[in-house]
Formats: C-alpha cells, structure tokens, sequence
C-alpha cells in the first residue's frame, strides 16, 4: 500500500519528480486561449458545455438566484465558513501594507502609496470536490485589502448553478460577481476579457493542470498567484506521535488527488511499521498513497528534519517532542503545523493562515497567499527648484558617467 525507504535510497531522492504535473497540456491549453482570445463568450460558453455539460445563457450566477442558493446552505456550514472569515481576517490584517512619506532636506517629497488592485478573480475548483473554504481563504483577503471588485470563477453543475456551500461562502466573503465557468477557459477569459467577462489585475485560487498550465501561459497579461501543483504532506514524526494520527493524516492529505504527495518521515521503524499498518485508504487516497506515498526512515531526528525541509513542502506536520523548537530547523516549508493537536485540515479550514501554499517544491522562494498578493505600489517623486538645485550635480555626474548625456540636459536646462 505504501513504500517504506531509507532516506539514502535514490527512489527516496525522486520522490518530488514522482508527484510532477502530467504532462501534455500544454498544447490543449495554448488552442483553448487561442479560441477564447478568438470568440470571447461564445469559446467558454461552447468549453463550458463541453467540459462541464451546462448549457448557460448567462456566464454570471444572477443576485437572486445566487441569495437563493445561498440560503440553502446548511446552519452548521454556514457557522463555521462564518468564523473561518473572522479568522482569516484577522490574521491577514496586518499585511496590508501602510502608505508610507519620507521628506529629503531641500524640500522633496518621497511617498510609496498602497493601491488595491482594481479587480480580481479567484478560481474556486469545482471538479470532483466543492471548496467553499477556498473562496473564503481567496476573497475574503482580495476584499480586506480593498479590491471593489472581486470575481468567484467556479465550474457550474448541470443545471447552471453552484453548490449552497459555494454561494454562501461568495456572500459572506464579499464577493461581487460568480463567474460560471472553470479550467483553462475560465482563466482564459478573465486574463484576456470578453465581451462580458471583464478582464481582472490578478488570479488566484488552485486548479488542476489546465488552470495551472493556463495561468502560466497568461502569466504575462494578468499576475497569478502561483503555478500550483498538486497537494502534499510531509509528516516529521517520533516516538510520541500515534501511529493512527499519523495514518490518518497521511490519507487526509492523499483524499485530494491521485497525484497528492504524502510523506512520512521518521527515525523510528516501530512507527513506520505501525502506521503502514494504519492505512486503509480508499478511492483516491488508496491511488495517491500507492503511487505517490511514502515512509522514508532516517538514522536520526535531526536528519529526518533535514530530509523534510529538503523537499520545501507545502504543508509539513511536527508530530514530535519539543515541535515547537524545531521550526526554525524547517525554514523551506510553506506552512508548518506544530505538535500533535495541529493536523493540516485545521489550517486548511478555520486557523486563520492562508490555506492557498505554493507546492511542488516553489516553498524554497514562494509564500502563502496574502494581501499582498492584491495590491500594487506606486512611487510618488516630488521636486521643487531648491531640492533639484541641491541634487542638480550627482545626477549629471552619473548620468555623465552612464553616457546618458540627454538626462543630464533635463537637469542642466532646470538650473536657474
């Protein structure tokens, strides 16, 4: 069910390359661009039909209908998607960046202004899982960093509407619009715009190889987030942890996708051997884990933490004595979960930090989606004649010393 390795073993050093994205796709994606760039709204209404066997007359959920889809959504969900806002609120909040002045000593005026990005788009998959969570984690913190306008990009069902659970979340997140389109189309056409879908200054959101491979391609015309892969866990466990917990953390992660990378990596064989043991996935996470899962032994903590840091993952889990004082020892991974009551899916639905991670090894150089990711700056230069005077002679001189003799002359001609 799952492969045990020592931490030397050159299977163990390919594991990163085993979860890589499939490939191929990248041709189907350049021709979906291409037709949406070509026919706009009539591309992804035809795409749409194609890939997601709905009909629509409208590429946006209208008011009425998305408040009654909204109201559908069960109390509990609609507690904790509720409190899953407040957290995530609050813990992005002091990202935003202030705006920020500086005054040189001749009377010039520096300043850095904090602008929100005019519009943006967060995709929301749709394909064999539903994930209200994402639009909370994505728009919620397009909306607290002051966007006006923010777009939900979700696969329709069927009928043309969204899940009760999707709807609801787009309410309490703030949303202004829900686009009813998903994959490389939908990307597509809020990076390029059509006729009705305005194009957007940033996507972000998880996809599967099309949206990534789409954002990719677009990367140019709109910012992205991220080129996310696939989802994965490493879990850095000793002696103390419970081998069941272990187990079950390593399925949860595995549930994803097929191509999810779960790890486990530990000192102790004991554990190895108890948690596979443990496993008895089904479906998917029974796929992933004999594909892509792994146990990989090491001779020491100390290398065990070393091995798992080499591999930047996105989520890694400290079931150990002492966690908390090892995470300055994992500083490549994106989000680090720490002691044995901080198992991945409460920072995927309710702690606060962003559940949006870089994957596929991007950690070493990438963060978490933040507010950041929404808004841009813009440098503000101001000079009066006493300041220009003052600087007049070090601008000739580098310009001089550039060969940039025109940059000089701007300066020299200013000189009264």
């Amino acid at each position: 069910m799952i492969r045990i390795l020592q931490a030397g073993d050159p299977e163990a050093r390919r594991l990163r390359a085993s979860a890589a994205m499939p490939a191929g796709v990248a041709a189907t994606v350049a021709g979906i661009i291409a037709d949406v760039r070509a026919r706009g709204d009539a591309a992804v209404r035809e795409l749409t039909a194609r890939f997601d066997h709905a009909e629509l007359e409208s590429l946006f959920l209208d008011d009425s209908r998305w408040d009654a889809l909204a109201a559908q959504c069960p109390s509990a969900v609609r507690a904790a998607l509720e409190l899953a806002h407040q957290r995530v609120r609050a813990f992005h909040a002091p990202q935003v960046p202030e705006s920020y002045e500086q005054k040189l000593p001749d009377g010039g005026v520096l300043r850095c202004l904090t602008i929100p990005l005019r519009r943006a788009a967060c995709y929301v998959p749709g394909g064999r899982a539903a994930y209200p969570s994402t639009v909370i984690m994505t728009a919620a913190v397009a909306r607290l960093a002051g966007v006006p306008e923010v777009i939900v990009a979700t696969p329709p069902r069927k009928d043309g509407s969204v899940l009760p659970e999707v709807a609801a979340a787009a309410r309490i997140a703030g949303a202004t619009r829900i686009l009813l389109s998903g994959g490389a189309q939908a990307v597509a056409a809020l990076a390029i715009g059509t006729q009705t879908i305005p194009r957007v200054d940033v996507i972000v959101g998880p996809g599967n190889a099309y949206v990534t491979e789409a954002k990719r391609q677009l990367s140019g015309e709109v910012r992205i987030d991220s080129l996310a892969g696939p989802t994965e866990v490493v879990i850095v466990a000793d002696e103390s942890a419970d081998p069941r917990a272990v187990a079950a953390d390593l399925i949860a992660q595995a549930e994803h996708d097929p191509l999810a990378l779960a790890i486990l990596v530990t000192p102790s064989e004991r554990l190895a051997r108890e948690v596979a043991g443990s496993l008895q996935p089904t479906g998917i996470a029974a796929e992933s884990l004999a594909n892509h899962g792994a146990i990989v032994l090491t001779r020491d903590l100390d290398e065990a933490l070393r091995f798992a840091d080499g591999l930047a993952p996105e989520h890694l889990e400290l079931l150990i004595e002492n966690a908390r004082d090892a995470v300055g020892k994992v500083p490549l991974a994106a989000a680090v979960f720490v002691g044995h009551h901080a198992p991945v899916p409460v920072g995927d639905y309710l702690a606060g930090p962003n559940h949006t991670l870089p994957t596929s090894g991007t950690a070493r150089f990438a963060s978490p989606l933040s507010a950041l990711d929404f808004v841009r700056r813009q440098n503000v230069i101001e000079y009066g004649a006493q300041q220009l005077a003052a600087d007049a002679q070090s601008i000739e001189s580098l310009a001089h010393a550039e060969g940039l003799h025109g940059h000089a002359r701007a300066v020299e001609v200013r000189k009264k």
